[in-house]
């Protein structure tokens, strides 16, 4: 099935990732993948309330440019992030017990790559914007829900890129 952003949907996420480890280029490559190695505990209740068909927006963190650089959809609920039983993993949780797994992830399907990203700079200088959580002072959680209007107004202007 084809996926197209439609504001049907009712819930929005911004997942972060650092573009040295996970960019939105691997997602178009691969495009669908495990989105797991969360180690807090408010970020992965999100990924745990995280429905197929939700659409998430990929924001790149901890470079030159920060920014939300495409968008994603959520292709299968959350499950065991096999990364926490993984020992070779750096996301290893010994403590972590397989009958009640600690840890969550989803998977994502790759939707866009957006020809002009929205850098945080510019994203702080929108006022349709000015309380999206992202722009929170303090906000360090690498996943959390969009609201919609904010989601309606990166859609549109995504889709003139």
């Amino acid at each position: 099935m084809l996926y197209t952003t439609s504001m049907a949907h009712t819930t929005y996420f911004l997942l972060k990732t650092e573009p040295s480890a996970y960019s939105i280029d691997d997602l178009e490559r691969d495009k669908v993948t495990s989105w797991g190695g969360v180690r807090n505990y408010q970020a992965r209740n999100v990924l745990r309330s995280m429905k197929k068909g939700d659409m998430c927006f990929i924001y790149h963190s901890s470079c030159a440019v920060p920014a939300i650089v495409g968008e994603a959809v959520v292709a299968k609920e959350a499950y065991a992030d096999p990364l926490q039983f993984d020992k070779k993993s750096e996301y290893y949780d010994a403590g972590s017990p397989l009958a009640t797994p600690r840890w969550s992830a989803v998977e994502i399907r790759f939707v866009k790559k957006y020809a002009q990203p929205f850098p945080l700079e510019a994203l702080k200088q929108m006022s349709a914007l000015q309380d999206m959580r992202l722009l929170a002072r303090g906000n360090r959680l690498s996943v959390f829900p969009v609201e919609k209007q904010h989601a309606a107004f990166l859609i549109k202007r995504g889709t003139h890129t």
